[in-house]
Protein backbone atom coordinates (compact mmCIF):
# COMPACT_ATOMS: atom_id res chain seq x y z
CA UNK A 1 0.00 0.00 0.00
CA UNK A 2 1.41 3.35 -1.06
CA UNK A 3 1.07 6.15 1.49
CA UNK A 4 1.00 9.84 0.66
CA UNK A 5 1.42 12.27 3.55
CA UNK A 6 0.19 15.81 3.03
CA UNK A 7 2.21 18.00 5.36
CA UNK A 8 5.80 17.08 6.23
CA UNK A 9 6.03 18.88 9.54
CA UNK A 10 6.74 17.14 12.81
CA UNK A 11 3.81 14.72 12.83
CA UNK A 12 3.74 13.85 9.13
CA UNK A 13 7.48 14.02 8.68
CA UNK A 14 8.31 11.69 11.55
CA UNK A 15 5.71 9.15 10.40
CA UNK A 16 6.95 9.32 6.82
CA UNK A 17 10.60 9.00 7.76
CA UNK A 18 10.18 5.96 9.99
CA UNK A 19 7.83 4.19 7.58
CA UNK A 20 10.27 4.83 4.73
CA UNK A 21 13.16 3.52 6.83
CA UNK A 22 11.14 0.33 7.42
CA UNK A 23 10.87 -0.21 3.66
CA UNK A 24 7.37 1.12 2.98
CA UNK A 25 6.54 3.26 -0.05
CA UNK A 26 5.83 6.75 1.27
CA UNK A 27 5.71 10.17 -0.40
CA UNK A 28 5.87 13.37 1.63
CA UNK A 29 4.11 16.45 0.23
CA UNK A 30 4.79 19.93 1.57
CA UNK A 31 4.29 23.43 0.22
CA UNK A 32 7.52 24.75 1.81
CA UNK A 33 9.81 24.38 -1.20
CA UNK A 34 13.03 24.80 0.81
CA UNK A 35 11.95 22.00 3.14
CA UNK A 36 11.17 19.68 0.22
CA UNK A 37 14.48 20.50 -1.45
CA UNK A 38 16.40 19.80 1.75
CA UNK A 39 14.63 16.47 2.28
CA UNK A 40 15.33 15.30 -1.26
CA UNK A 41 18.93 16.46 -1.13
CA UNK A 42 19.98 15.35 2.35
CA UNK A 43 17.11 13.30 3.77
CA UNK A 44 15.31 14.21 6.98
CA UNK A 45 17.61 15.05 9.85
CA UNK A 46 15.93 14.11 13.14
CA UNK A 47 17.23 14.84 16.62
CA UNK A 48 15.67 14.81 20.07
CA UNK A 49 14.60 11.94 22.28
CA UNK A 50 15.89 9.12 20.06
CA UNK A 51 19.21 10.72 19.24
CA UNK A 52 20.40 12.04 15.90
CA UNK A 53 19.68 10.32 12.61
CA UNK A 54 19.30 11.15 8.94
CA UNK A 55 16.72 9.20 6.92
CA UNK A 56 16.44 9.45 3.11
CA UNK A 57 12.86 10.23 2.04
CA UNK A 58 10.92 11.09 -1.12
CA UNK A 59 9.22 14.48 -1.14
CA UNK A 60 7.43 16.79 -3.58
CA UNK A 61 5.70 20.14 -3.54
CA UNK A 62 1.92 20.07 -4.19
CA UNK A 63 2.29 21.07 -7.84
CA UNK A 64 4.31 17.89 -8.48
CA UNK A 65 1.86 15.47 -6.86
CA UNK A 66 0.42 12.81 -9.16
CA UNK A 67 -2.32 10.24 -8.63
CA UNK A 68 -3.83 7.82 -8.14
CA UNK A 69 -3.47 8.13 -4.37
CA UNK A 70 -4.13 5.07 -2.24
CA UNK A 71 -3.71 5.83 1.48
CA UNK A 72 -3.59 9.57 2.19
CA UNK A 73 -2.60 10.94 5.58
CA UNK A 74 -3.46 14.60 5.98
CA UNK A 75 -0.95 15.92 8.49
CA UNK A 76 -1.37 19.65 7.94
CA UNK A 77 -2.52 22.08 10.59
CA UNK A 78 -6.28 21.76 11.03
CA UNK A 79 -7.00 25.13 9.41
CA UNK A 80 -5.42 23.88 6.18
CA UNK A 81 -7.52 20.71 5.86
CA UNK A 82 -9.83 22.09 3.16
CA UNK A 83 -6.83 23.22 1.11
CA UNK A 84 -5.27 19.77 1.42
CA UNK A 85 -8.51 18.14 0.25
CA UNK A 86 -8.53 20.30 -2.89
CA UNK A 87 -5.18 18.74 -3.72
CA UNK A 88 -6.10 15.15 -2.79
CA UNK A 89 -9.66 14.55 -4.00
CA UNK A 90 -9.07 14.89 -7.77
CA UNK A 91 -6.22 12.38 -7.45
CA UNK A 92 -7.82 9.85 -5.09
CA UNK A 93 -7.81 6.24 -6.33
CA UNK A 94 -11.19 4.42 -6.59
CA UNK A 95 -10.34 2.43 -3.46
CA UNK A 96 -8.30 5.19 -1.83
CA UNK A 97 -9.00 6.50 1.64
CA UNK A 98 -8.10 9.51 3.77
CA UNK A 99 -6.79 9.66 7.32
CA UNK A 100 -7.00 12.83 9.37
CA UNK A 101 -3.55 12.57 10.95
CA UNK A 102 -4.07 15.83 12.81
CA UNK A 103 -5.52 17.58 15.79
CA UNK A 104 -9.09 18.81 15.51
CA UNK A 105 -12.54 17.69 14.43
CA UNK A 106 -11.62 17.19 10.77
CA UNK A 107 -13.32 13.90 9.91
CA UNK A 108 -16.80 15.37 9.20
CA UNK A 109 -15.22 18.04 6.99
CA UNK A 110 -13.36 15.38 5.01
CA UNK A 111 -16.48 13.23 4.62
CA UNK A 112 -18.54 16.22 3.46
CA UNK A 113 -15.90 17.11 0.85
CA UNK A 114 -15.87 13.53 -0.43
CA UNK A 115 -19.64 13.62 -0.77
CA UNK A 116 -19.60 16.95 -2.62
CA UNK A 117 -17.16 15.44 -5.14
CA UNK A 118 -19.29 12.32 -5.60
CA UNK A 119 -16.63 10.15 -3.98
CA UNK A 120 -18.59 8.67 -1.11
CA UNK A 121 -18.38 9.90 2.44
CA UNK A 122 -17.37 8.80 5.92
CA UNK A 123 -16.73 5.20 4.79
CA UNK A 124 -13.57 6.50 3.08
CA UNK A 125 -12.26 8.19 6.23
CA UNK A 126 -10.11 6.81 9.05
CA UNK A 127 -9.72 8.76 12.26
CA UNK A 128 -6.51 9.02 14.23
CA UNK A 129 -4.81 10.70 17.15
CA UNK A 130 -1.03 10.99 16.82
CA UNK A 131 0.05 11.45 20.45
CA UNK A 132 3.78 11.71 19.88
CA UNK A 133 5.24 15.19 19.59
CA UNK A 134 7.84 17.06 17.63
CA UNK A 135 8.73 20.25 15.84
CA UNK A 136 9.76 21.36 12.37
CA UNK A 137 12.87 23.35 13.23
CA UNK A 138 14.39 24.25 9.87
CA UNK A 139 14.18 22.93 6.28
CA UNK A 140 14.93 19.22 6.44
CA UNK A 141 15.24 19.25 10.25
CA UNK A 142 12.73 17.77 12.72
CA UNK A 143 12.99 17.53 16.49
CA UNK A 144 11.39 14.48 18.14
CA UNK A 145 10.11 15.93 21.43
CA UNK A 146 8.14 13.22 23.20
CA UNK A 147 6.99 9.65 22.76
CA UNK A 148 3.35 8.68 22.51
CA UNK A 149 1.09 6.16 20.79
CA UNK A 150 -1.14 6.60 17.78
CA UNK A 151 -4.84 5.87 18.20
CA UNK A 152 -6.34 4.68 14.93
CA UNK A 153 -9.83 3.57 13.96
CA UNK A 154 -12.50 3.29 11.30
CA UNK A 155 -15.20 5.87 11.92
CA UNK A 156 -17.84 3.14 12.27
CA UNK A 157 -15.67 1.07 14.61
CA UNK A 158 -15.06 -1.83 12.19
CA UNK A 159 -11.85 -3.82 12.00
CA UNK A 160 -10.82 -3.72 8.33
CA UNK A 161 -7.87 -4.94 6.22
CA UNK A 162 -6.86 -1.37 5.33
CA UNK A 163 -6.88 -0.44 9.03
CA UNK A 164 -4.65 -3.40 9.83
CA UNK A 165 -2.30 -2.64 6.94
CA UNK A 166 -1.90 0.99 7.97
CA UNK A 167 -1.42 -0.06 11.59
CA UNK A 168 1.49 -2.30 10.61
CA UNK A 169 3.12 0.54 8.70
CA UNK A 170 2.73 3.16 11.42
CA UNK A 171 4.07 0.70 13.97
CA UNK A 172 7.46 1.49 12.39
CA UNK A 173 7.28 4.75 14.33
CA UNK A 174 5.44 3.99 17.56
CA UNK A 175 2.78 1.87 19.23
CA UNK A 176 -0.56 1.92 17.41
CA UNK A 177 -3.71 1.40 19.47
CA UNK A 178 -6.81 0.37 17.51
CA UNK A 179 -10.03 2.01 18.62
CA UNK A 180 -13.66 1.04 18.05
CA UNK A 181 -14.72 4.55 19.15
CA UNK A 182 -12.17 6.81 17.49
CA UNK A 183 -14.63 9.73 17.35
CA UNK A 184 -14.97 9.55 21.14
CA UNK A 185 -11.18 9.57 21.46
CA UNK A 186 -10.83 12.51 19.08
CA UNK A 187 -13.34 14.41 21.19
CA UNK A 188 -11.42 13.44 24.33
CA UNK A 189 -8.20 14.89 22.95
CA UNK A 190 -9.89 18.13 21.91
CA UNK A 191 -11.44 18.48 25.36
CA UNK A 192 -8.07 17.71 26.98
CA UNK A 193 -6.39 20.27 24.74
CA UNK A 194 -8.12 23.07 26.64
CA UNK A 195 -5.39 22.83 29.27
CA UNK A 196 -2.68 22.79 26.59
CA UNK A 197 -4.09 25.87 24.85
CA UNK A 198 -4.13 27.57 28.25
CA UNK A 199 -0.33 27.18 28.46
CA UNK A 200 0.07 29.08 25.17
CA UNK A 201 -1.03 32.31 26.87
CA UNK A 202 2.53 32.74 28.15
CA UNK A 203 6.02 32.22 26.73
CA UNK A 204 7.18 29.63 29.25
CA UNK A 205 7.83 25.88 29.51
CA UNK A 206 4.76 23.79 30.26
CA UNK A 207 6.03 22.82 33.73
CA UNK A 208 5.96 26.53 34.68
CA UNK A 209 2.26 26.70 33.86
CA UNK A 210 0.48 23.39 34.38
CA UNK A 211 3.15 22.46 36.93
CA UNK A 212 1.96 25.28 39.22
CA UNK A 213 -1.11 24.20 41.18
CA UNK A 214 -3.05 27.46 40.98
CA UNK A 215 -2.69 27.47 37.20
CA UNK A 216 -3.41 23.75 36.94
CA UNK A 217 -6.69 24.44 38.73
CA UNK A 218 -7.64 27.00 36.08
CA UNK A 219 -6.72 24.57 33.30
CA UNK A 220 -8.76 21.87 35.01
CA UNK A 221 -11.80 24.13 35.10
CA UNK A 222 -11.46 24.78 31.36
CA UNK A 223 -11.29 21.06 30.63
CA UNK A 224 -14.20 20.33 32.98
CA UNK A 225 -16.31 22.71 30.90
CA UNK A 226 -15.19 20.84 27.78
CA UNK A 227 -16.37 17.57 29.31
CA UNK A 228 -19.77 19.21 29.68
CA UNK A 229 -19.74 20.28 26.03
CA UNK A 230 -19.07 16.68 25.01
CA UNK A 231 -21.92 15.42 27.19
CA UNK A 232 -24.29 17.96 25.65
CA UNK A 233 -23.37 16.54 22.24
CA UNK A 234 -23.99 12.95 23.33
CA UNK A 235 -20.31 12.03 23.09
CA UNK A 236 -18.80 9.24 25.18
CA UNK A 237 -15.26 10.41 25.85
CA UNK A 238 -12.59 7.73 25.68
CA UNK A 239 -9.56 8.02 28.00
CA UNK A 240 -6.04 7.87 26.58
CA UNK A 241 -2.50 8.01 27.94
CA UNK A 242 -2.50 11.72 28.75
CA UNK A 243 -6.09 12.13 29.91
CA UNK A 244 -8.80 10.45 31.95
CA UNK A 245 -12.04 12.40 31.45
CA UNK A 246 -13.67 10.67 34.43
CA UNK A 247 -11.53 12.66 36.88
CA UNK A 248 -12.38 16.06 35.33
CA UNK A 249 -15.76 16.37 37.03
CA UNK A 250 -14.68 16.94 40.64
CA UNK A 251 -17.24 17.40 43.39
CA UNK A 252 -14.91 17.38 46.41
CA UNK A 253 -11.38 18.61 47.21
CA UNK A 254 -10.24 14.98 47.04
CA UNK A 255 -11.67 14.74 43.53
CA UNK A 256 -9.76 17.89 42.58
CA UNK A 257 -6.55 16.33 43.90
CA UNK A 258 -7.08 13.38 41.55
CA UNK A 259 -7.61 15.84 38.69
CA UNK A 260 -4.36 17.64 39.53
CA UNK A 261 -2.58 14.30 39.71
CA UNK A 262 -3.82 13.56 36.17
CA UNK A 263 -2.36 16.86 34.97
CA UNK A 264 0.96 16.08 36.67
CA UNK A 265 0.98 12.68 34.99
CA UNK A 266 0.51 14.37 31.60
CA UNK A 267 3.46 16.70 32.30
CA UNK A 268 5.58 13.68 33.26
CA UNK A 269 4.61 11.80 30.10
CA UNK A 270 5.58 14.79 27.96
CA UNK A 271 9.04 14.99 29.54
CA UNK A 272 9.92 11.46 30.70
CA UNK A 273 11.98 10.51 27.64
CA UNK A 274 13.89 13.78 27.41
CA UNK A 275 17.55 13.86 28.40
CA UNK A 276 18.44 17.57 28.64
CA UNK A 277 22.13 16.77 29.14
CA UNK A 278 22.21 15.05 25.75
CA UNK A 279 20.00 17.40 23.73
CA UNK A 280 18.89 20.99 24.21
CA UNK A 281 15.24 20.92 23.24
CA UNK A 282 14.13 23.86 21.15
CA UNK A 283 10.45 23.13 21.59
CA UNK A 284 9.66 23.83 25.24
CA UNK A 285 5.89 24.27 24.98
CA UNK A 286 2.83 23.17 23.05
CA UNK A 287 2.30 23.18 19.30
CA UNK A 288 0.26 26.37 19.70
CA UNK A 289 3.13 27.97 21.62
CA UNK A 290 5.56 26.82 18.92
CA UNK A 291 3.47 28.41 16.17
CA UNK A 292 3.00 31.70 18.01
CA UNK A 293 6.49 32.14 19.47
CA UNK A 294 8.84 30.25 17.12
CA UNK A 295 7.10 30.11 13.74
CA UNK A 296 5.37 33.53 14.10
CA UNK A 297 2.15 32.28 12.54
CA UNK A 298 -1.46 31.61 13.43
CA UNK A 299 -1.99 28.53 15.56
CA UNK A 300 -4.61 25.79 15.29
CA UNK A 301 -6.69 27.15 18.17
CA UNK A 302 -9.53 28.52 16.04
CA UNK A 303 -9.79 25.25 14.11
CA UNK A 304 -9.62 23.18 17.30
CA UNK A 305 -10.87 24.91 20.43
CA UNK A 306 -12.97 27.24 18.31
CA UNK A 307 -14.83 24.22 16.91
CA UNK A 308 -15.33 22.83 20.42
CA UNK A 309 -16.98 26.12 21.35
CA UNK A 310 -19.15 25.95 18.22
CA UNK A 311 -20.26 22.42 19.13
CA UNK A 312 -21.14 23.69 22.59
CA UNK A 313 -23.00 26.74 21.38
CA UNK A 314 -25.05 24.60 19.01
CA UNK A 315 -26.37 22.52 21.92
CA UNK A 316 -26.72 25.33 24.45
CA UNK A 317 -23.85 24.10 26.62
CA UNK A 318 -21.88 26.49 28.80
CA UNK A 319 -18.80 27.54 26.82
CA UNK A 320 -17.74 30.68 28.68
CA UNK A 321 -14.27 29.53 29.72
CA UNK A 322 -13.34 28.03 26.36
CA UNK A 323 -14.76 31.08 24.58
CA UNK A 324 -12.64 33.46 26.65
CA UNK A 325 -9.58 31.26 26.18
CA UNK A 326 -10.03 31.37 22.41
CA UNK A 327 -10.55 35.12 22.41
CA UNK A 328 -7.34 35.67 24.39
CA UNK A 329 -5.35 33.50 21.97
CA UNK A 330 -6.83 35.31 18.97
CA UNK A 331 -5.81 38.64 20.51
CA UNK A 332 -2.25 37.35 20.97
CA UNK A 333 -2.12 36.15 17.37
CA UNK A 334 -3.40 39.52 16.15
CA UNK A 335 -0.82 41.44 18.18
CA UNK A 336 -3.43 42.99 20.48
CA UNK A 337 -2.39 41.13 23.64
CA UNK A 338 1.12 40.32 24.88
CA UNK A 339 2.13 36.87 26.05
CA UNK A 340 2.61 36.72 29.80
CA UNK A 341 1.63 35.28 33.14
CA UNK A 342 -0.84 38.14 33.50
CA UNK A 343 -3.01 36.24 31.01
CA UNK A 344 -3.08 33.21 33.29
CA UNK A 345 -3.96 35.44 36.23
CA UNK A 346 -6.75 37.05 34.22
CA UNK A 347 -8.17 33.65 33.37
CA UNK A 348 -7.94 32.65 37.03
CA UNK A 349 -9.95 35.70 38.05
CA UNK A 350 -12.55 34.98 35.37
CA UNK A 351 -12.97 31.37 36.52
CA UNK A 352 -13.65 32.63 40.05
CA UNK A 353 -15.92 35.44 38.91
CA UNK A 354 -18.33 33.13 37.10
CA UNK A 355 -18.30 30.53 39.87
CA UNK A 356 -16.47 27.77 38.02
CA UNK A 357 -13.45 27.27 40.30
CA UNK A 358 -12.67 23.67 41.22
CA UNK A 359 -13.61 22.43 44.73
Amino acid sequence: MRVTIIGAGAIGGLAGAYMTQAGHEVLLVDRWAEHVAAMNRDGLFIDGIRGEMRIPVAAVTPDRLEGPLEAVLIATKSQHTAEALELVLPRLAPDGFIVSFQNGFNEPLIAEALTRHGLGGMERVIGSIPNYGGALVDPGHLEFVHEGPIQLGEMDGRDTPRLRALTAMLASLTTVQLSDNIWGQIWAKEVYFGQIVFTALVDAPIHDTLGVERYARVAGAIVREGVGIAAANGITLQPFDFFDPAVYQPETPADTRRLLDNINKAIWLLRKDQKPTEHRFRKQGSGMWWDIVYRKRKSEVEAMQGKLVAYGDATGADTRLNTKLCQMIYEIEEGRRPLGFGNLDEMERYVAAIGKALP
